[in-house]
């Protein structure tokens, strides 16, 4: 998620701060198995880059990875969500996201939620979620298979395949995504 600083205007993407975070991200998937992604943006840039993204976000302080991950999943979503609905860690990552105004690395771990499809609330979403994420959609398999815009992550299918039928484990140990590029601006 980028910081407060593209509403207020960009600077020299040389001079850009970095930061560095653990984050939760949750694959929401309903009972038709489609999945809630947000479409997000960097508003920073002309023309504004969009990209879809699964709900999460950083840990806090003094936070385990998860309750963090359903924290992020209540603020994003308004859904309410226990520790033990959560299956996984299907993936791990490292991804560095540069966008406009910051350039953030995230080591991250991908979860898993089967829910009901549910209407949305935004109520929760900070000052800059609420310039920057601009839509969301429950997409299909088919869909996600098919489009041309920008989902991150990229692996999204295969992350979502970890799940067994019965949506109770991982089928194997966590996918090792490894060190990923997802970003606006180039990071260096």
């Amino acid at each position: 998620m980028t910081s407060a600083l593209p509403v207020l205007g960009a600077p020299d993407p040389d001079t850009r701060p970095r930061n560095r975070r653990r984050a939760m991200r949750v694959l929401l998937v309903d009972e038709d198995d489609r999945i809630l992604l947000f479409r997000d943006s960097d508003p920073g840039l002309t023309p504004v880059p969009v990209f879809w993204i699964t709900a999460g976000g950083g840990v806090d302080p003094g936070e385990s990875d998860l309750e963090a991950a359903v924290r992020e999943v209540a603020e994003e979503t308004g859904l309410a969500i226990s520790e033990s609905a959560l299956v996984g860690p299907l993936a791990e990552r490292v991804v560095v996201h540069g966008y406009s105004d910051v350039v953030t690395t995230q080591d991250e771990q991908f979860w898993f939620v089967r829910c009901e499809r549910f209407e949305v609330s935004t109520a929760g979403h900070t000052e800059v979620e609420l310039a920057t994420m601009t839509a969301h959609h429950w997409w299909t398999r088919d869909e996600l298979a098919a489009t041309t815009e920008e989902i991150w992550p990229r692996d999204l299918l295969a992350i979502r395949d970890r799940v067994t039928a019965e949506d109770t484990a991982v089928a194997g140990a966590p996918l090792a995504l490894g060190d990923v590029d997802e970003s606006t601006v180039a990071p260096a």
